[in-house]
């Protein structure tokens, strides 16, 4: 569990970490250098989901070494099904990031959504949903690693 306060924003008390993977842990279905430790790293505080429509067929490979749960969805309704998702884990203790449209629900249900711009761009739906926008994943995962950084960006 990862307990943060930010004056102007509230108290965080999360649980969980639910994360895209293409285009947000991953370019063209390979895993960025630094995301495994990264991971593995908050799985000692965070319970982690990757939530994926698994683009390029790669996520499993990719998270091998992960400690981690691989979610693959089904096509069509994948915004859907990701917030779906995060609402049954709790939204209320759910940090979640992603880059695509179909993350933008996700970002907006959780009670911290992190988008980020990599490779392959971000949707603009989902950063209009997030509550921060990285244009790294190691520094989006690191803002929970060093909760003073989200004081910072988040305060009013």
């Amino acid at each position: 569990m990862l307990t943060i306060s930010v004056p102007g924003f509230g108290a965080l008390t999360l649980e969980h970490l639910v994360l895209d993977y293409n285009g947000t842990l991953a370019v063209d279905g390979v895993l960025l250098p630094g995301v495994e430790d990264a991971l593995n790293t908050l799985a000692a505080q965070l319970a982690i989901h990757v939530v994926t429509a698994d683009t390029f067929g790669k996520a499993a490979d990719g998270l091998e070494g992960v400690n981690c749960r691989l979610t693959v969805l089904e096509e069509g309704c994948q915004d859907q099904a990701k917030v779906n998702f995060v609402n049954l884990l709790g939204a209320d203790r759910t940090a979640s990031i992603g880059n695509g449209r179909n993350d933008a629900l996700m970002l907006a249900a959780s009670a911290m959504g992190i988008a980020v711009i990599l490779g392959e761009g971000a949707s603009m739906v989902s950063l209009n949903a997030a509550d921060i926008v990285c244009t790294d994943i190691v520094s989006a995962l690191e803002l929970l690693m060093h909760p003073l950084r989200l004081t910072a960006t988040l305060r009013s």
